[in-house]
C-alpha cells in the first residue's frame, strides 16, 4: 500500500485537525477493531477533536469532582433552545422529556410503553441494524416497510405494513429514523404528516429516532417530527451524540407530544439514572455552546459528499451514491461491480477499507456499504483510491 497522505491541520474545518497517527491513538471502536492497516470508515464515530465549550465542560467537572449521579432539567432546556433556534420549533416542553441512557435505549424503553411482548415494530428498511437487534431481542416483531427507489418512504409500502402489524388485534408502532440512517433522506414536512395521519389512520403509535438531527446539509432544513400536524401521540428519542461526536459520553433525551405525555411519565425512574452525569454535562455544554464547531462540521462533510461523489466517477464508476441532505454516512450501491452480496468484504480483504456491510441493514441492503464521511478528505481519497485497488 501506498502511505497514506496526511491531514492539513486546518482551524476552520474539524474534519481536517487530526492526522492519521493522532487517530490511531485513540482506544475506541472505530480504532481498535480492525488491524493498523485497514482504514476505518464504518462506525458513526467522527475523526474530529472535541468541541472547545464541550471538552471545557468536561475538565470543569473533572476539576470540581462533579462526577456523581445526573439530575436536573438542563439538557432538556439546552436541547429546547436548541430546536427553537435551528428548527424554529417551540414545541419541545421541558416536561415533557425523560433523560435515558442513550436514544436505542431510550426505544426500549419508549416501545415497552407502548407495545407489549409479540407486537409488532414497524421499520423502514434498509435501516439501522440495532432497530432489528434491539426489537427482537424485547421480544417484539419487525414488520418491514421497504423505502422507495429514491430512498425515501414509500407510502404504499408503509401502509400494507401498517395493515398487517395491526392484523392480529394486536398494539404496534412505527420506529421511524429521521434523518435516515443510512441512507441519509431528509424526512419533508409533508412526508411527516402523511406518516401522522396514516399512523393514526390505523393505530400505530410513532416513535422517531431523531439522533442525526443536527448533521444536515447546510443548505437542508430538519423537520422534528412531533412538529407536525397529526403527531401530538408521538414520541422522539433526541441526543447530542452523533452531531458532536459524544458516543462514549452516554445521555439522551425522550421527548413526548402533548397526547403521550402521560405515557412518559411512566418510564421507571430507575431509567433516568442510567446516562452519565458527565455525558449530560457534554451533551449540554455541546446543544448551548458548541453551534460554530458543528456547522464547521457540517461544511466539511457537505465538501465531502461532493469530495466522494468525483471520487467515485473517476476511479469506481460502478457504484451508484445519491449525495444525500443528512447525517455523515453515504450509502453506496456497490452492486454492479460483482462482488455479490457482501461487498466490504472485499474492500477490507483486498484494499485494507473497513466499511459497513449492507447486508446487516436488512432487506434491500444486500450488495450495498455504507460508508462514513466523517473524515479528512485526505482519507477519504485514500479509502476510494485503495476501494478502487480492490478491484484489480
Amino acid at each position: 500500500m501506498d502511505p497514506v497522505p496526511r491531514a492539513t491541520p486546518d482551524d476552520t474545518n474539524p474534519l481536517r485537525r487530526l492526522s492519521l497517527d493522532d487517530l490511531r491513538l485513540r482506544t475506541s471502536m472505530k480504532w481498535r477493531t480492525y488491524p493498523d492497516d485497514v482504514l476505518p470508515l464504518w462506525v458513526a464515530e467522527m475523526d474530529v477533536p472535541l468541541a472547545v465549550p464541550v471538552a471545557e465542560a468536561i475538565t470543569n467537572a473533572v476539576a470540581l469532582g462533579d462526577t456523581g449521579y445526573p439530575a436536573g432539567t438542563a439538557y432538556a432546556r439546552a436541547l429546547a433552545d436548541f430546536a427553537r433556534a435551528r428548527w424554529d420549533w417551540e414545541g419541545l416542553v421541558v416536561e415533557r422529556t425523560a433523560i435515558v441512557p442513550d436514544v436505542m435505549l431510550g426505544i426500549v424503553e419508549v416501545l415497552k410503553l407502548l407495545t407489549g411482548p409479540g407486537d409488532a415494530v414497524v421499520v423502514n428498511c434498509p435501516v439501522y441494524p440495532p432497530f432489528y437487534q434491539f426489537v427482537t431481542h424485547m421480544d417484539r416483531r419487525v414488520v418491514e416497510a421497504p423505502l422507495g427507489e429514491t430512498g425515501r418512504i414509500d407510502f404504499a409500502s408503509l401502509e400494507r405494513a401498517f395493515r398487517h402489524a395491526v392484523a392480529d388485534g394486536g398494539r404496534a408502532a412505527y420506529l421511524l429514523c429521521s434523518p435516515h440512517n443510512p441512507t441519509g433522506t431528509v424526512h419533508d414536512a409533508d412526508e411527516l404528516s402523511a406518516v401522522a395521519a396514516l399512523a393514526d389512520r390505523y393505530g400505530v403509535r410513532v416513535v422517531a429516532d431523531e439522533i442525526h438531527a443536527p448533521v444536515v446539509a447546510l443548505d437542508a432544513g430538519f423537520v422534528p417530527y412531533l412538529s407536525v400536524p397529526g403527531a401530538e401521540s408521538g414520541l422522539s428519542l433526541m441526543s447530542a451524540s452523533k452531531a458532536w461526536n459524544l458516543a462514549g459520553l452516554k445521555a439522551a433525551l425522550a421527548v413526548a407530544g402533548p397526547a403521550a405525555a402521560d405515557e412518559l411519565a411512566r418510564i421507571p425512574e430507575e431509567v433516568s439514572h442510567g446516562p452519565s452525569h458527565l455525558g449530560i454535562i457534554a451533551h449540554t455544554a455541546a446543544l448551548r455552546d458548541g453551534g460554530d464547531w458543528l456547522d464547521a462540521v457540517r461544511a466539511g462533510v457537505d465538501d465531502n459528499r461532493r469530495l466522494l461523489a468525483g471520487l467515485l466517477a473517476e476511479r469506481l464508476p460502478g457504484v451508484r451514491y445519491r449525495p444525500a441532505a443528512g447525517t455523515y454516512l453515504a450509502w453506496l450501491d456497490c452492486r454492479p461491480l460483482g462482488l455479490g452480496n457482501d461487498p466490504a468484504a472485499a474492500f477490507l480483504e483486498r484494499g485494507r477499507v473497513a466499511l459497513s456491510p449492507g447486508a446487516g441493514f436488512g432487506t434491500g441492503g444486500a450488495g450495498h456499504v455504507r460508508l462514513n464521511l466523517a473524515t479528512s478528505p485526505e482519507l477519504l481519497t485514500e479509502a476510494v483510491r485503495r476501494m478502487a485497488v480492490a478491484l484489480t
